[in-house]
């Protein structure tokens, strides 16, 4: 479903691009953009000449270049900051001194999701100072020329860098769709590195910008997994953890799923490999586009290891995102991590078919997804019926769930495994993993409820 965009943005590079796989361009390789020199790229930055915000990104851009042990740049086209998050009083000094220096974004740029939900006022428990700072924080990054978008999935809000094209991006799980799915080319950049590529336009030519260091490393070979295991959405995030867990940042290569994976399962495969891992780039062998074969992925050489992934492995790995102790009764629903898209809250509410839950389900998602179901009149049922819409952040990275403390333990139940290896130490809370169903099912029976078929 295409995404609402303000009239004035319409001519802007980041123009909406369709979300699913019939985005032909994707698939169409840009030409290789030639690198230049930080002396060269940088020296009208670094002269001042373009204020003194461009001149602090300039330097802190350059010493982190030859720090990565490079000595060029690389133009990029799009940017999307994680740095705009807010986890205390200096970044959001960092952001107010750009702004004072005359800062403005050089490429179009989006925002990560931020520590408020802009919409829905009280959702996020900040003591005065902190809701102060946080606002503070969402005013600089606009100021700085920032879209705010403020979600860890902007592919979903319309800023789709096509094939081979050299983007700075930050947030892991957006990093991993970007380069994986996208075809796109970045690292996996650190707050205030991203803000300091945007305001420049480039960034270091280093990682996953060169073809050398996108070729697959590891080979996990799913083949002997059953059809229904591999049909359903909660294994998705299981096999990212495991993968992550096991090769760490070197690129993955999976081999043996349908062709065709869709995009909401490659999302939630890439999240939970970048959290349980460092994984920036993925290939799943017939549905990413820089694997239409395992010998290409490999780049026609042999892995460095190859993984048989057995029903033990994907057990174990499953078993890994729950924390809670096995009579843990779970107190409440997240999902959303990264993101809901419209199909997936589709699916919410295809489950929930007209019941009222009796744990509430918190479900994280866009303002612009969010929107659109306003609009169209769907929000309000699914309010009714025990959904706690979170947008511009989510409730692993806000104070939103309630506190739990050493007597009081809590237990979350999630689909994500983003959220299961984030929660218990972002929110105190232990874990519960399961599917949508089981979440639903969960929530509307009011005790746990988990179907172990697929997963015998």
């Amino acid at each position: 479903m295409p995404l609402p965009m303000p009239e004035e943005e319409a001519g802007n590079a980041l123009a909406l691009r369709p979300s699913g796989h019939e985005d032909a361009r994707r698939n169409t390789p840009r030409p290789r953009v030639l690198a230049l020199s930080i002396e060269t790229d940088l020296a009208p930055h670094l002269a001042g000449t373009r204020g003194p915000a461009a001149a602090t990104a300039a330097r802190i851009l350059a010493e982190t270049a030859r720090l990565l042990g490079t000595d060029s740049l690389v133009p990029v086209a799009s940017a999307h900051i994680d740095g705009c998050l807010f986890h205390g009083d200096a970044g959001v000094l960092f952001a107010e001194t750009l702004v004072a220096g005359g800062g403005q974004v050089a490429v179009p740029t989006t925002l990560n999701v931020g520590a408020l939900d802009l919409i829905h006022a009280g959702r996020v428990r900040f003591a005065a100072h902190q809701q102060r700072m946080a606002e503070r924080m969402v005013a600089a990054y606009e100021a700085l020329g920032c879209r705010p978008t403020w979600t860890c999935a902007p592919y979903q809000a319309g800023h789709r860098p096509g094939l081979g094209e050299h983007v700075a991006w930050g947030e892991s799980n957006a990093v991993a769709f970007a380069n994986s799915v996208l075809g796109a080319r970045t690292n996996r950049l650190g707050d205030f590195l991203d803000i300091c590529c945007a305001l420049t336009g480039f960034a270091p030519e280093t990682g996953l910008h060169l073809d050398r260091n996108r070729i697959g490393r590891f080979v996990f070979d799913v083949t002997g997994l059953s059809a229904r295991l591999k049909a359903e959405e909660a294994f998705y995030p299981v096999l990212g953890s495991l993968v992550g867990s096991l090769c760490g940042e070197a690129v993955p290569v999976v081999v043996g799923l349908p062709p065709g994976v869709d995009e909401d399962r490659l999302k939630a495969f890439g999240a939970a490999a970048a959290s349980s891992g460092a994984v920036a780039l993925f290939h799943i062998v017939g549905s990413t586009p820089e694997a239409p074969s395992l010998a290409a992925a490999l780049g026609h050489a042999e892995p460095a290891e190859r993984v048989v992934v057995t029903p033990a492995l994907v057990r174990d790995a499953r078993d890994r995102l729950t924390t809670a102790d096995r009579a843990a009764e779970p107190d409440a629903i997240a999902i959303g991590s990264p993101h809901l898209s419209f199909e997936e809250l589709a699916a919410l509410e295809r489950r929930l078919a007209g019941r009222r839950t009796r744990l509430p389900v918190y479900a994280c998602t866009s303002r612009f997804v969010w929107q659109v179901l306003q609009e169209e009149g769907r929000a309000e049922a699914l309010e009714a019926a025990g959904v706690v819409p979170i947008v511009d952040t989510c409730v692993v990275v806000a104070p939103i769930l309630p506190e739990a403390t050493f007597d009081r333990p809590k237990v979350l139940m999630t689909n994500s495994g983003k959220f299961a290896h984030y929660a218990p130490g972002n929110t105190g809370w232990a874990t519960v993993y399961g599917s949508l169903d089981d979440c639903v099912e969960t929530a509307v029976a009011g005790r746990l409820v988990r179907d172990e078929g697929a997963w015998a």
